[in-house]
């Protein structure tokens, strides 16, 4: 496919969105295997046999639903920024070179490490379902991606994208049941209830909820709005389509994920002890226990897939930030010179597939790295809403609250500081704050900014009672509200009386395509079409 689609010359516009011009079915099954990641299989699967039944629902339904929460965002940054490549370039023409590279340097931070964790992911199954090891797996997975997604870039990826969520989503229709009924059927659940603790067997759980629903509700709403892998569909897509493409992407993903996440329940049913304790190995492991030759390589089809759609999203996003943020910007767009622009990219994916493997070979829990670079992103998530809507925010405003947010969420999240007494208090209080920012955010994106002002106070004010002396004990979800609350506080207390008025036609003018040859070949096709089509007029414009 990479080979069918590939040109002699290569336009530097096209590698980072392919022309802003994808249609509905591609640009749909694009955004759903890009979010449908081997961490989304193996994370799912992993708080499915952590938290009981109610893990997957946890982990699949709050990730479907900020897939939802994306478009009305979506459509108000494709308004202001119609030929954008990034929402760093975004804040440049908004703010300036402080907030881009912010923005920026957090993606490049946060798409490493989803490399990492898909070559992990891809290692663990290789190793588990072959006789190779775990570094020939990542190093195999690695220069297959590689090789398919250098040369045309986002082009590729997005079109393979659609051949690989077709093999996804037909595995997983096959794969769960037939696991489910080789493993016992019905008769498990009955048999193995004894290997569960009463909060696994709670579909209700508190701790289920506390330490999976709730950190992942803020991390995916963060991942929405500050992932590049996200945002390049978003310019890629047809303007008139992007509702219809994230809404058939928010069911696409959530029953898949939400299924793969069942297996990880059927082995805690079944008392499955992770092979080597790690629990990366689990899907796999039940795949080559309970399937046979033909299914477990459909499995095998399966997870590559979600990983490779994801793995090649990273390196197209990675490539764009350098050639648009780094270079396009730190140049000037007169300046650029496409052919450079395009050796630029490919030589950060290569790059970032170097990084990716040699993080690869320490084999984190995926699950915490998912969460961490949710969280860290939080801190971005109000500044950058804002910024397309309030005129008022200042370059400023979102530097000191994005830093002070960071400053404040990393010695909670790692605990680097005693979580007692009057520092237990402020981080409570902070996150309770922090409620109230994530669901107003939510409420503003669909019912408009009075409707999130109540949302907001009235979830601060009625979870403020539960609260205190409570979220003290849930590192990981305080630190996330954390970063929200430190970021909105900072950034709207230093903006309320800024007198900016900023104008967002501007940013129309200092976003846009970087290759010539485009605005070259549009200018003619234009020309070409409004000449007459006969007589002295039509030689004199030839």
């Amino acid at each position: 496919m990479s080979v069918s689609i590939s040109r002699k010359k290569e336009n530097a516009d096209n590698y980072m969105t392919a022309g802003g011009k994808i249609g509905f079915g591609v640009s749909a099954a694009s955004m759903t295997a890009t979010w449908i990641w081997a961490s989304s299989m193996y994370a799912s699967a992993t708080a499915g046999y952590t938290y009981g039944i109610s893990g997957p629902i946890h982990y699949g339904l709050w990730g479907a639903l900020m897939i939802l929460f994306i478009y009305p965002f979506g459509r108000r940054i494709r308004k202001v920024a119609p030929k954008a490549h990034t929402l760093a370039e975004v804040m440049y023409a908004r703010h300036g070179r402080s907030s881009q590279l912010m923005l920026a340097g957090s993606n490049v931070v946060g798409s490493v490490i989803s490399l990492t964790s898909n070559f992990i992911a891809g290692g663990a199954l290789i190793a588990m379902l072959s006789p190779l090891s775990f570094g020939t797996g990542i190093l195999i997975i690695a220069g297959g991606v590689l090789l398919y997604t250098l040369w045309s870039g986002f082009r590729a990826s997005v079109l393979t994208d659609f051949a690989q969520v077709m093999a996804m989503l037909g595995a997983a229709a096959i794969i769960i049941p037939v696991i489910f009924f080789t493993a016992g059927g019905p008769s498990m659940f009955v048999e193995g209830a004894s290997n569960l603790t009463p909060a696994q067997g709670n579909f209700f759980s508190s701790e289920a909820f506390m330490h999976q629903g709730a950190p992942y509700i803020a991390a995916v709403l963060a991942y929405a709005i500050g992932n590049q892998t996200i945002a390049q569909r978003l310019f890629a897509v047809r303007e008139d389509l992007i509702k219809p493409t994230f809404i058939t992407a928010t069911f696409g993903y959530g029953a898949t994920v939400i299924g793969i996440g069942m297996v990880g329940v059927m082995a805690l049913y079944l008392g499955v002890t992770p092979l080597d304790g790690d629990i990366n190995n689990l899907l796999p492991q039940m795949a080559g226990t309970y399937l046979g030759p033909i299914l477990l390589g459909l499995a095998f089809l399966m997870i590559i897939g979600s990983l490779s759609s994801t793995a090649d999203s990273d390196l197209s996003a990675l490539s764009s930030i350098v050639m648009s943020d780094i270079y396009g910007q730190g140049k000037g767009r007169e300046r650029t010179n496409p052919k450079t622009m395009l050796l630029i990219g490919r030589t950060t994916m290569i790059v970032a597939t170097a990084a990716g493997l040699f993080f690869a070979t320490s084999q984190f829990n995926i699950l915490d790295l998912l969460v961490f670079v949710g969280a860290l992103w939080g801190c971005l998530v109000f500044p950058v809403i804002a910024s397309f809507y309030w005129k008022k925010v200042t370059n400023l405003a979102f530097t000191v609250s994005v830093i002070a947010a960071i400053v404040v969420f990393l010695p909670v999240r790692f605990e680097l500081i005693p979580m007692e007494g009057a520092i237990a208090w402020a981080v409570e209080v902070l996150a309770i704050v922090g409620v109230g920012v994530v669901l107003g955010i939510m409420a503003f994106g669909f019912f408009g900014l009075r409707t999130a002002i109540v949302v907001g106070i009235a979830s601060t004010v009625g979870v403020a009672p539960f609260a205190f002396d409570f979220l003290r004990d849930y590192t990981v979800l305080s630190a996330s509200l954390v970063a929200y609350s430190v970021s909105f506080l900072v950034c709207y207390f230093m903006s309320f009386k800024s007198k900016q008025n900023f104008d967002f036609s501007i940013i129309k003018s200092v976003t846009g395509t970087f290759d010539n040859r485009t605005d070259t070949i549009a200018a003619a096709a234009t020309a070409a079409k409004s000449a007459p089509a006969s007589g002295s007029n039509q030689k004199d414009k030839e």
